[in-house]
């Protein structure tokens, strides 16, 4: 039998390095192939084990094309040719809760297991990411991550767990070749203030593919519900990708939404939680040697790290007791709720990107969206984000004093506004220019097509 493959893109446009999956019903137990193009270009396959059955068998390939492509499997790998393949590789991890350094012809990126110290060099996630098509290292120190999730645990009602600093994940190798590789990380949340979020564990589903300029991801949580900012929250989480570039400098420095960014600046939320931090410094009759460390450390507030803030008020760290964490977090969720929607925080409409160093607090809240950027105005640089649901709000942070950037999935006061269980397609290169159209690329796939003839 022999099948024949044909890939059309619906934008008509052109694809770069795009990852394609197929069926064959066929029971095929090699686990590389080349595929033929009709301009007898070699395409390399590899099967997916957790994919196949025992009647059919799936494969992945990442093809580059315009418009239409067409091409028929034809046979395995030899030995030698599976030795000198070219595809994703591993390379020496530099931090010491590595599970997996790889180069995947686009990125150089160390997912970490992470090591549940509290602290930001502890994090689970993607510790170090490097596009190697500028060089630029993205998260040079290994004290933030890519991919970590956040609310609705890392909250001032949940007294903030923070799941990336505070858990262990074990990571499962589901598909792992030169073509592909799929892990899945398994982890359980430390238990904060509310009941209803005790107990709950999540699943990540991280996916590289070949010289592939974007890669994947899902996230799943016990399913849950609770009341955050004053509002029902079900199935919802803070997805929160970190970037550094040191003091002074910005890796990003413009964001914008599909269709236009609709936003409010300045984060009222920090600002209260700074206040209460000064205001507990001097005021908690608390004795604790703990307490006690963190004061030391807070005697000069303009240069702390900013992590010392919401430490202080975090339930895993036990610097204050449980009474005095709620009490305290308390007054400032009501400040802050009411500062968040005063008058004179007023919503901005604009259809050019937002210079988000330049607003109150560096920090900007946009309204709802699917497809986001954050780019490098200079450079070009760009991390482009598509969700297939689209997330409630989002907090952007791009502070120079610290060379800090982050995107995250929630609105004001930590409320955590994107659904559980949606794909995460993200993309980084020079794409200022034409982001939009990699954003349609990335929500909009080509369309595979399988058909068969008998050999002659």
């Amino acid at each position: 039998m022999t099948y024949h493959i044909t890939l059309t893109d619906p934008m008509n446009g052109t694809r770069d390095h795009e990852p394609i999956t197929f069926t064959l019903p066929e029971k095929l137990q090699e686990p590389l192939w080349w595929a033929i193009t009709s301009e007898d270009q070699r395409i390399l396959c590899q099967r997916l084990t957790h994919e196949s059955t025992q009647n059919s068998t799936a494969f992945i390939a990442t093809v580059s094309f315009s418009g239409t492509l067409r091409m028929r499997l034809d046979r395995p790998l030899t030995a030698a040719e599976v030795g000198d393949v070219a595809g994703i590789h591993r390379l020496p991890g530099r931090e010491k809760d590595c599970f997996v350094r790889l180069n995947t012809g686009c990125f150089d990126l160390e997912m970490c297991r992470g090591t549940a110290q509290g602290v930001g060099s502890s994090k689970w996630g993607l510790r170090h990411f490097r596009c190697l098509q500028d060089n630029v290292e993205l998260l040079p120190s290994g004290n933030n991550a890519i991919g970590g999730f956040y609310g609705p645990f890392f909250t001032p009602e949940n007294g903030l767990i923070n799941p990336p600093e505070h858990t262990l994940v074990d990571i499962e190798i589901v598909e792992e070749g030169p073509v592909y590789h799929h892990y899945r990380m398994h982890g359980t949340i430390p238990d904060g203030l509310l009941a209803e979020l005790r107990g709950k564990h999540f699943t990540i589903d991280w996916k590289f593919s070949w010289n592939t300029p974007w890669f994947q991801r899902r996230y799943w949580v016990d399913d849950f519900s609770t009341v955050i900012n004053g509002r029902s929250v079900t199935n919802k989480i803070t997805v929160g990708d970190e970037f550094e570039s040191g003091p002074g400098k910005l890796l990003f420095d413009r964001f914008a939404a599909y269709g236009g960014t609709r936003y409010r600046a300045g984060d009222p939320y920090a600002e209260e939680l700074v206040a209460m931090v000064a205001h507990t410094v001097t005021t908690s009759e608390n004795q604790s040697p703990k307490f006690a460390e963190f004061r030391e450390q807070l005697a000069d507030m303009a240069s702390a790290h900013w992590d010392l803030y919401w430490r202080m008020f975090c339930r895993w760290e036990n610097v204050l007791d449980e009474t005095e964490i709620r009490e305290r977090l308390g007054v400032v969720r009501a400040r802050a709720h009411v500062r968040a929607d005063l008058n004179e925080r007023k919503w901005h409409l604009t259809d050019s990107p937002v210079n988000v160093s330049a607003v109150p607090d560096e920090t900007v809240f946009p309204g709802p969206a699917s497809k986001t950027v954050e780019y490098d105005s200079a450079s070009g640089r760009a991390m482009i984000w598509w969700t297939s649901r689209p997330s409630g709000a989002f907090q952007i942070v791009q502070r120079r004093q610290s060379g800090w950037v982050n995107w995250g999935s929630n609105g004001e006061n930590e409320c955590p506004e994107l659904p559980v269980g949606v794909d995460i397609k993200t993309a980084c290169g020079i794409f200022a220019d034409n982001w939009m159209q990699v954003a349609d690329n990335l929500e909009t796939p080509p369309q595979v097509a399988v058909s068969q003839e008998e050999k002659p």
